[in-house]
């Protein structure tokens, strides 16, 4: 039995699902007999970038399409596996060739943006120059990796992610037909999940089918996944948001302890801030993309959500309004007076500006201020050192940065571009780069806590 993405795979431009703005221009070029030499398709994987292509193919040339059919003047050719420009020098060659069956020969090049420099330099000499019976349909997901000179030559049509609401109905339709008996509240996770590419969506719907001869509800499909449920996921961010670090914890707890992994809570907590974006809940974006990239995930994720929510400012603030002057009656002219004998001149003495004040930075939202703008001006000013960075713990306190680069190879790393670093830190302050591993009093109560208690040990040697 074929997959159900497969199955639900459009035969025609009409029955294209979110892609309207593409379907409707090609419909009319196709009815009008304005067909252009060479199309490139973009946009992210699932978006319907070669079914498009292919059904463009067959109604330009009149032939009726199925999915197995296997046309001569229909050529389709994957730019991963062919890079070279051997390979785009023979496609040349046997373009010159007349059509067999139909008015055109067209060649669909996938992930035409794998092509190497030579290959597309000998792609654009064809472009330049296409036989009247040619027509190249290209596709990709980079588009920035395709020269200007391919996309200035071409058609280009932006294929888009599909709305969460047209691809829940899409589902909706079917699971009907599929008699699939899913509801709403699970079919709206398979949307999240497909990230709006209806290849994954498909293919997502598809697995879950035979997860129940009943009723497949939400609680049933996460447990599946391996997803957090998103009442669970709502109040841990509402528990940062109190800087409630007991709710969090516990919260954090019970998902972990149903084998949800760290990175799939991070990636899910994320998802929901962009649902639902709560101004305290944004700041707490940046420490959640960290948490994939570290070691201890689990640990990364605790330290990020009972980290103190940094307080909201308004983005616009308000300047309390002018006091009215009150209005004084002209008095009258005094009579003039006698001017005075003019005094000696003393010169003013000059005022002493006051000593420049270094930066105190105390609080942990000041301090994890100042490793962003460390992290993004290393970005720029040196990219090599960045994971290290990332990998490493740090303190600020009383004008003194630590840097715990954990591994020895790290720390020579890092301490090499110390002066990068300084570039950034408020005037006074001293860097000390170690291999150590940072421990914090309170991060190990909560870690232990987390990991269902424990006790410190010593040993002795």
């Amino acid at each position: 039995m074929k997959a159900l993405y497969r199955r639900y795979r459009p035969k025609t431009l009409s029955e294209v699902v979110g892609q309207e703005q593409i379907t409707t221009v090609l419909e009319k070029a196709i009815a009008n007999g304005k067909i252009a030499h060479a199309y490139l398709f973009i946009g992210p994987r699932g978006t319907g970038k070669t079914s498009v292509a292919r059904i463009l193919a067959h109604q330009i040339n009149g032939f009726p399409y199925e999915l197995e059919d296997d046309y001569l003047d229909i050529i389709e050719i994957d730019a991963a596996s062919n890079t070279g420009v051997d390979n785009i020098r023979d496609l040349r060659e046997k373009a010159i060739i007349a059509p067999s069956k139909g008015k055109y020969k067209v060649y669909i090049i996938d992930e035409v943006h794998m092509l190497s420099k030579s290959a597309f330099n000998a792609l654009l000499k064809t472009l330049e120059e296409p036989p009247e019976h040619v027509i190249f349909i290209m596709a990709t997901t980079d588009a920035y990796k395709v020269p200007v000179t391919i996309t200035s030559r071409s058609q280009v049509f932006t294929f888009k992610l599909a709305n969460p609401s047209v691809m829940l109905e899409h589902l909706k339709k079917i699971a009907k037909a599929e008699k699939i008996n899913i509801t709403d509240e699970a079919l709206e996770i398979v949307v999240r999940r497909g990230g709006g590419s209806f290849r994954d969506s498909l293919s997502l719907l598809d697995q879950v089918s035979t997860l129940s001869d009943d009723k497949i509800d939400a609680e049933l499909l996460n447990k599946a996944l391996g997803l957090p449920a998103q009442d669970a996921l709502i109040s841990i961010l509402n528990g940062y948001a109190a800087s409630d670090a007991t709710r969090v914890r516990e919260q954090l707890a019970s998902l972990l302890d149903s084998g949800i992994k760290p990175e799939v809570i991070a990636d899910n907590l994320i998802t929901a801030i962009l649902d639902n974006p709560q101004p305290i809940w944004l700041g707490l974006m940046d420490k959640l993309t960290e948490v994939s990239r570290n070691a201890y995930p689990n640990v990364k994720l605790l330290l990020a959500l009972t980290a103190p929510a940094a307080p909201v400012t308004p983005a616009f603030p308000v300047a309390p309004a002018p006091k009215p002057r009150a209005v004084i009656a002209a008095a009258p002219k005094p009579k003039p007076m006698p001017t005075p004998a003019p005094e000696p001149e003393i010169e003013p003495q000059p005022t002493p500006e006051p000593a420049p004040s270094t930066p105190q930075v105390s609080s942990s939202a000041d301090a994890a201020e100042v490793w962003n703008q460390i992290i993004l001006h290393c970005e720029d000013a040196s990219p090599g050192i960045v994971k290290y960075l990332q990998d490493a713990d740090y303190t600020f306190a009383d004008h003194k940065l630590t840097i715990y680069a954990k591994k020895t190879f790290n720390q020579k790393q890092i301490d090499k571009r110390r002066s990068i670093i300084a570039e950034v830190l408020p005037e006074g302050c001293t860097i000390e780069v170690n291999n150590q591993v940072l421990t914090q009093d309170a991060d190990l109560a909560a870690i232990a806590e987390l990991m269902g208690g424990g006790e410190e040990v010593t040993i002795d040697e």
